[in-house]
């Protein structure tokens, strides 16, 4: 039976639920859940920034967008499933390990069984396959070699990306210049730099989103092995960093609105600043040992990612409407 209820709830969050209540959902839930498709929301962002753009120098094309979308978000979906599958194979997510703690493992969960996992793999990448394959049939150029810088994250993020520092500095070069800039590229036929620091701006929030999560499970990584960029850095250090992210974004639009590149709207992301102090007190102190009496039950253990994710929720809704306008107003 379809449960479109699940299909939101799948949307929006990353739920946890028992052998009976995951036999009882749709294919299409059951996929939306097992790909952590909450996550997919900053791939289609990514690809409705580059469309923008790309309206914005009157070469927008519908056809070519829609396949990019879905191109880009069967791909992240892609890497969200080899994630999971090779985490578990190299017994990263066993023993309550953190990712099994804020949503479902469908391996670790016994939820799905290696051939089941499989099939949705396979039909998951393979959607994207033909996507691009036929983005490049319709635009030759610079898109095979940015589905091919595509292809290295989606497989080699989990290992070795991860495991050695490159995951994040991965993950603000995909979000950003590969994503937008590439999305641009498709339906225009050119690279664009202006659209390529644009698009810094935006990806400096999925990249402090995941500097967070990293920073929460920092200890548990390093007894895994993997040495993520914050495990390198330290908790001190890596909170610094996630601090200097954030800033950055602010001070990028306004060197963006002083170059001339884009107008004075892109400037209303400066109505987030009243909101930073009381983010940065966050970051000035370690995690919490225990979760804060207040604290919603659902969202921990994640603590710098949750405030992250909060900033960003807001700059970019800011940051969009501010580039939205100066289209209309260019």
């Amino acid at each position: 039976m379809i449960d479109v209820k699940m299909w939101g709830r799948a949307l929006e969050q990353m739920p946890k639920l028992s052998q009976s209540e995951w036999q009882a959902l749709d294919p299409v839930a059951k996929w939306l859940i097992a790909c952590r498709a909450s996550v997919l929301f900053m791939t289609f962002t990514a690809a409705a920034l580059g469309g923008l753009m790309a309206w914005r120098a009157g070469v927008f094309q519908w056809d070519l967008w829609l396949a990019t979308v879905l191109g880009l978000m069967f791909a992240h979906a892609t890497n969200n499933l080899l994630n999971d599958y090779t985490d578990s194979r190299r017994g990263i997510d066993k023993d309550n390990y953190y990712r099994n703690q804020y949503g479902v493992h469908v391996l670790e969960d016994g939820l799905m069984n290696e051939r089941q996992f499989w099939r949705y793999l396979g039909v998951t990448a393979g959607i994207a396959l033909l996507l691009g394959g036929w983005l490049i049939s319709q635009r030759s150029g610079l898109t095979l070699d940015l589905m091919l810088a595509g292809a290295v994250f989606v497989l080699f993020y989990t290992w070795p990306l991860k495991y050695y520092g490159l995951g994040e500095p991965a993950v603000l070069l995909v979000w950003g210049p590969l994503m937008v800039g590439g999305s641009y590229y498709v339906l225009a036929g050119q690279w664009s730099w202006d659209v390529a620091w644009l698009s810094l701006v935006f990806a400096l929030g999925p990249t402090t989103v995941l500097f967070g999560k990293h920073t929460d499970k920092l200890l548990a990584d390093k007894s895994k092995g993997v040495n993520t960029l914050p495990v390198i850095l330290g908790e001190r250090r890596s909170r610094g960093a996630v601090t200097a992210m954030i800033l950055a974004q602010y001070v990028l639009s306004i060197a963006l609105v002083a170059t001339g590149s884009f107008g004075w709207a892109l400037l209303l992301v400066l109505l987030n600043l009243p909101n930073l102090p009381e983010l940065f007190r966050v970051y000035q102190q370690p995690k919490p040992t225990d979760k804060p009496g207040d604290y919603p039950e659902e969202v921990w253990p994640l603590w710098f990612s949750a405030h992250a994710f909060r900033h960003t929720r807001r700059f970019t809704s800011l940051f969009l409407v501010g580039v939205v306008l100066d289209t209309l107003l260019a």
